[in-house]
Parts: C-alpha cells; structure tokens; sequence
C-alpha cells in the first residue's frame, strides 16, 4: 500500500504528517543535545570532586597505609569514569546530534521541493479547468447568439412589410452566428479532452508519483529516527565494558584494605627502636654516705657522672604524650629515633651505592671511548675525554668515602637498635630478675656453686643511646679449655653482631668456658664449634 494510491485525495493529511515527522526529528536532536550537556556537566562535576579529594602529594603524618591507596585508587577509577561520561557526550554529539541535524535540513529541503512540485501541477490543472470553464461559456454564448440570430432571420423572412435586403442581411447573420457557435463547440470539445486527459495525468500519474515520493522520504527519515534511538543505548554499551572494569576497579580497592598490615606498615614507619624505660628504683637519702644511682634515675647514669645530652645520645622518652621538642636535622640522622635513623642510613647507603656504580660505568664507557679514539683518531680526540674521565674519578673517590662514612653510621646504628632490643627483652620478657650480685671486686660469694647461683640471671648492661661496641673489652682469641666447667641453655635467642660475642638460638645446648664475673657476660661453646660471651640473663646455667 502506498499514499499515492491510498491516499490520493489527502493532500492536506499527507502534508500535516509529513511536518509532524520533522517536528519529532527536531526535538530528538534538542532532547539528545541537551542530554549530552548533562553528561558533560556530570562529567565535570566528577572530574572537579577527584581534584578536590586526590592529595597531591603526601601529607607527611599520613601513613603509607592501602586505606590511603585504596582511596586513592577508588579515586582514580571515579575520573576514569568521568572520562567515559565525556566520551558518551562526544558520540552523542557527533554520531547523534550533528547527523540528526544535517539529515533533518535535507529532509526539510526534499519535502519543500516535493510539494512545490505538486502545487505547481495543481495550479497546471486549475489553470487548464479554467481554460475548460472559458471555452464552454464562450460555447454556450455563441449557441445563444446563433439561436437568437436564427430567429430573427426566420420572423423577418414571414414578415411580409420587410425588404427582401432586410430578410437576406439577418440570415446572414443567422449563419455567421451559428458558424460561431460551432466553433466555439469544438473548441470546447477540444479543450475539454485536453482537461480530461491533464487530469487524469494529474490524479493518476502525477500526484500518486510526488506522494510516493513523500512517503519515501517519511519512511528513511523515521528509519534514521529510530538509527539515532539506537545509538543512545549504542554509545552507553560502548563505554559500558571499561565502566564495569572501573566498578570492578573499585572493588578490587575495597577489597585491598588489610588492617593488619596497615598496623604493621604504622609499626614499621613510625616505631622509634628505644627501649622501654626501666623501674625506678629506690634511692636511699639517709644514708647519704652509701647511696648508690639507679641505672633507671631520671637525668644521671648509675655511675654517677652528669648524663651527656645531644644530638647523637636519644634516649626513649619516658612521658608518651609530651609535647615535641624541635630537633635540629643532623647529616647521620641522629636526630630520629634508632629503628628511623638504621632506615634513613640504609636508604641513604643504598641510593650512594646506585650513584657510585652509575660512575663506574661511566668510567669503563669513557675509557672504551678514548681507546676507540687513540685506535682511529678519525672518530674524535682523545684528550677532550681527559676532563670527564677526572670528573668521574673524583666522584668515585667522593662516593667511595661517603660509602665507608655512610657504613660506619650504619654499624653504629644497627648497634643501638641491638642494644635496645636486649634491653627491652630483658626487661620486659624475661621473668623478674633476682637482686643484682655484687660487683667482681666484692667479698660476696656470687660465684659459688650454690644451687641459686647456678639458676641466677644477670641482665646485660645495655645503655639507651650507646654510641660504642658495648664488647670491646672481649678479647679476639680464646684459650683453648681443656674441658667444659658445665653446661647452659639458652632461655632466648641472642643475634652476637658486636667483636666477641656469638649467636645462640632460643633453647640451644652449650657448654659453659667460663662463669660470669659480675659484668654479665659468660663465655660459652656451641655444640657445632665457636665459642664467644652471651648474656649470662639470657641463659640457664648448670655446673658440672
């Protein structure tokens, strides 16, 4: 079925309708228009919220925790999706409304044409009906004036008073008038098949081409509609498998908060390595004669000299919630607590050692060079390469030093975070020691074979903030024992770095050398071979 043979006679309808559909095209481009400025905004808008939340750089109290990374990711895949937003409206825009638009002109432009067509054929045809209507009152005016003249002719012709000039002159008036009428007859008969056949041409030919025409024009107009419904959904399934990897994204952050490792990053970023702060003991005022420091007494040493207080002895502060006092930023970092200043110092080991290696090979690559050039002096000079080969010697000498600098701080520090892992431990994990024995000099009998001396625990003198190798007073050598006086196990494990000690594990059988002589140390030998000075605190100890 088509309009121009249903329709033939709805010239009016056909036009309303075709205008309507234009009309529906036009708010579709405005509809997709302003949908896309509302992704734009949206876009925006997301965009501006990640900016505003997204730290530029790190805060420098705020943990390195995957909370922060999490976030920041969730962040990130929110601006991704921002950008897929962007990317519908720019689709939209261009596949949609620009298309959409340019179609909608041409379609204007074909249906203005297709109707200026048929009204130019329907002024042809009302022009040629009132050529109809001119030829037929013409032919009914000639048959009147024909009859009228025949008339005449014939009532003069009985009259017997009129003159025979009279009666011959009105019947040839009577023959002009018919002669008239009869042309006037076949010009209307002639004019009238040309209507007939212009209008059956018009009704049957013409008009059912240009409406056919217009219905074509309707039809790929509402297919190009019903186009651009599609590409809104085509634009957002685009998009949709990179947006579901952001949402995904965002799950997968969600899901990478680990609070115990949170916790365990704060420990290790943030934990001092000073020792917890002992008892304070009981200071006896009257006997003023006998009183004796504390080794916990707040501001002076148990051998009684004024403590030393500066950049390089910390000490772990006793008050946790005191307030912070400025520190002034030395080049060994001994400003930071010790766990901080062994990680600064390795950190700063390792970036001197990158930079030195980086030397050297600049040095080998120089050295090629300028063999290159003394071989084929074509190539270039070989004294211009004289400059940067100092250049890079003297950079090596200078990292070389601030390696071995960098080493020795290192070692030192390593030392104090060793020391005051021993302090802690045995202040706080080992059970309560019995009182301290009397010094080696003294007349107690600390080394008898009492069944109380065998057990008894001397806690390792360990200073907070030793700068020193806390062994320095052990010899290197040993002399050879001929038989072990006893034996010992280890209570806990013990790391022997420092000159003169050795490493035991935590429930190790070793034969005991040589008893603590009051500064508690006693020197043992492992089962496999070695022997070196332990805590004696840190051992269970059997006399043979």
């Amino acid at each position: 079925m088509d309009w121009g043979t249903e329709l033939w006679d709805q010239f009016e309808v056909i036009e309303r309708h075709t205008q309507w559909g234009l009309d529906l095209l036009d708010r579709y481009v405005k509809f997709v228009k302003e949908r896309t400025e509302v992704e734009q905004a949206y876009a925006k808008q997301l965009r501006n919220l990640v900016k505003k939340y997204l730290p530029k750089r790190p805060a420098k109290d705020d943990p390195e925790s995957n909370q922060q990374q999490s976030f920041v990711q969730i962040l990130q895949e929110v601006n991704d999706f921002a950008g897929q937003r962007e990317l519908v409206a720019e689709n939209l825009s261009v596949h949609v409304c620009l298309e959409l638009a340019k179609y909608s002109q041409e379609m204007k432009q074909e249906r203005k044409m297709h109707f200026q067509e048929g009204r130019r054929a329907q002024q042809q045809l009302e022009s040629g009906f009132k050529q109809l209507e001119n030829s037929k009152r013409k032919f009914e005016r000639d048959c009147r004036e024909a009859e009228k003249a025949a008339q005449t002719a014939e009532r003069l012709d009985q009259d017997i008073n009129a003159t025979k000039a009279d009666v011959e002159k009105a019947k040839q008036q009577a023959h002009l008038r018919s002669h008239m009428a009869e042309e006037s007859k076949n010009e209307y008969a002639a004019q009238l098949q040309r209507f007939n056949r212009d209008q059956a041409h018009f009704y049957f030919s013409q008009m059912p081409q240009i409406f056919d025409k217009l219905q074509d024009m309707d039809e790929r107009r509402a297919t190009h509609l019903g186009a651009g419904y599609g590409l809104l959904s085509e634009a957002e399934l685009q998009v949709l498998p990179i947006i579901t990897k952001c949402l995904e994204g965002m799950k997968v952050a969600a899901a990478a908060v680990d609070s115990k490792n949170d916790s365990q990053v704060l420990i290790e970023l943030n934990k001092s390595g000073f020792a917890r702060p002992g008892d304070v003991e009981f200071e006896d005022f009257s006997q003023p004669m006998n009183r004796t420091h504390s080794d916990s007494s707040l501001g002076t040493p148990s051998d009684g000299r004024p403590e030393l207080r500066g950049p390089g002895r910390s000490r772990a502060k006793r008050w946790p919630f005191g307030k912070k006092n400025k520190t002034v930023v030395t080049e060994d970092f001994s400003h930071l607590p010790p766990e901080q200043q062994r990680k600064r110092l390795q950190q700063q080991l390792e970036e001197r050692n990158r930079e030195l290696q980086k030397e050297i090979d600049q040095r080998e690559a120089l050295k090629k060079m300028k063999d290159v050039y003394e071989k084929t002096p074509q190539m270039g000079d070989p004294t211009s390469l004289e400059p940067q080969i100092v250049e890079t010697l003297n950079n090596i000498e200078r990292l070389k030093l601030e390696v071995q600098k960098y080493e020795a701080w290192l070692a030192e520090a390593e030392s104090r975070v060793l020391s005051n892992r021993g302090d802690s431990l045995s202040r706080h994990t080992r059970p309560p020691d019995p009182p301290a024995s009397a010094p080696p000099d003294s007349s107690s009998s600390s080394n008898s074979g009492s069944q109380e001396n065998k057990e008894s625990c001397e806690e390792p003198p360990l200073e907070e903030g030793q700068d020193t190798p806390i062994y320095t007073e052990f010899d290197e050598d040993f002399e050879e024992s001929a038989s072990p006086i006893g034996h010992c196990v280890a209570i806990y494990h013990f790391e022997g770095s420092s000159e003169g000690t050795i490493s035991m594990a935590e429930g190790e059988d070793l034969s005991l050398m040589e008893e603590d002589k009051g500064d508690g140390w006693t020197r043992v030998r492992r089962k496999q071979g070695g022997e070196g000075y332990v805590p004696t605190s840190y051992l269970r100890v059997t006399l043979n």
